[in-house]
């Protein structure tokens, strides 16, 4: 630069451009951007990425992990489980009380149930056979009568007469016939007449039957051995043949029918096994199938059985009405347990048995049943305790114990403590939470050593 050259002075606004240049020429548009926002939005954009980087970071550590269980399953396996252990750990529960009873081997049988009305074998009513006054009784409603036992007398007199006018007919036609018989021999008389006066004695001979008949008629009579049900007639009364004078029944054996459907033809026999349960007061009465309709009723489809019952208690009687069981089908070596031990849970027939302190759940299959007990064909075996009471709070494997007092059948009782261990038949009596004074010897080493610190 030349020493003579001067240094241009900056020029005012004014000096620098003209008005016409300050008119059309713009200032450029500045970024409106706040520094601020943009500085934010590089912090999330870290943020993000750093998120990111650890979750990667996570997922691999987690996969070798998985890795190293995989290739050591016992050590793995051991870890799991004392995890699932910890996490299961909690307070003992306390021992459930049941009662339980000894599933045994025996017979079992399935039965047809029907209800009846006992009815006497034989039963008469005894009815007037010839006209006349009743002079006396002899019985009343609940005697006990034998065959040919007189039950009433009416009024022979006229009867008596009639047949003493028999007689003397009679006498008189046998002597005209002897006489005849006699001219006959000798030819006296024709056979015609001969044969007339033979008739007219055995005419006589009948009269005389029927007025000596009538004559007996006069003393009812027990047709059977039995029990007067009912007199119908009083002393003095006026009665006419085919009055209705008493009612005798026969009550040994005491009979049943009932109509079983045509299906359970082939099941019945004579002399099959009946069980019967009076519905008065309970009573079991043994019975036998007597007779079995050959045919079977097509109205209704079902077959008329008797039921004989050969022995009965004292106060039986006739009207009665039963259950009937008709034995169908008998298993002789079943095992059975009390009905009261099965019940179902969750569409399964189970049974709780006893082993040991813990309750086993089974499942079981039934077979027939009575009012007392189920027949098992699967699930438990005989001998086995399963319980009757209490069953329903129990789950697989629960903690019971057994009273004395709720143990039933053969199963032995056993004690146990609070915990559901048993105890030992020394200590059984004890109560469980009772606290054993400690022996001498530890009492006086504690004092020693308190009195030693």
């Amino acid at each position: 630069m030349s020493p003579t050259m001067e240094t241009p002075r900056p020029r005012r606004l004014s000096q620098r451009y003209s008005s016409k240049e300050l008119s059309t020429t713009r200032t450029p548009r500045r970024n409106l951007t706040p520094r601020w926002t943009t500085a934010a939005a590089f912090g999330r954009l870290m943020l993000l990425v750093t998120i990111m980087t650890l979750t990667a970071a996570l997922a691999a550590t987690s996969c070798g992990k998985k890795g190293n269980n995989q290739g050591a399953p016992g050590q793995g396996g051991a870890q799991a489980s004392a995890g699932a252990t910890n996490g299961a750990k909690g307070p003992a529960q306390p021992a459930i009380p049941v009662a339980v009873d000894a599933a045994r081997v025996g017979p079992i049988a399935s039965y047809y149930t029907a209800t009846a009305t006992l009815e006497a074998e034989k039963e008469a009513e005894v009815l007037a056979r010839i006209t006349g006054i009743i002079e006396s009784l002899g019985c009343e409603e609940g005697d006990v009568v034998s065959k040919g036992h007189a039950l009433l007398q009416i009024d022979a007199g006229e009867y008596r007469l009639r047949l003493q006018q028999a007689e003397a007919n009679k006498s008189s036609l046998l002597d005209k016939h002897n006489r005849m018989q006699g001219m006959f021999e000798q030819q006296l008389v024709s056979a015609q007449e001969f044969e007339a006066a033979t008739n007219e004695l055995k005419s006589a001979e009948a009269a005389e039957e029927l007025a000596r008949l009538d004559l007996s008629y006069t003393t009812v009579r027990a047709p059977f051995t039995g029990r007067v049900v009912r007199r119908l007639v009083d002393v003095g009364q006026n009665v006419s043949a085919g009055t209705s004078l008493f009612v005798v029944s026969d009550f040994d054996p005491l009979l049943a029918v009932v109509h079983v459907p045509s299906k359970e033809f082939k099941r019945l026999q004579p002399k099959q096994p009946v069980q019967l349960v009076l519905d008065s007061n309970k009573e079991r009465l043994e019975g036998r199938i007597k007779l079995v309709s050959p045919v079977i009723d097509p109205a209704s489809g079902t077959i008329k059985v008797t039921i004989e019952i050969p022995s009965y208690p004292q106060g039986t009687r006739p009207g009665d009405f039963a259950e009937v069981r008709i034995v169908t089908e008998r298993h002789e070596a079943s095992t059975i347990v009390p009905k009261i031990a099965v019940f179902t849970d969750r569409g399964d027939q189970v049974v709780y048995v006893a082993a040991d302190s813990t309750a086993e759940r089974r499942v079981v299959e039934v077979g027939f049943q009575d009012d007392v007990n189920a027949e098992i064909l699967s699930g438990v075996k005989g001998g086995e305790n399963v319980v009757i009471k209490g069953q329903r709070s129990l789950k697989h494997g629960s903690a019971i114990k057994i009273p004395r007092e709720e143990t039933t059948g053969s199963s032995a009782p056993v004690d146990m403590d609070k915990n559901g261990a048993i105890q030992d038949e020394k200590n059984s009596s004890a109560p469980a939470d009772t606290v054993r004074p400690a022996p001498a010897d530890t009492l006086k080493a504690s004092r020693t050593q308190q009195a030693g610190s």
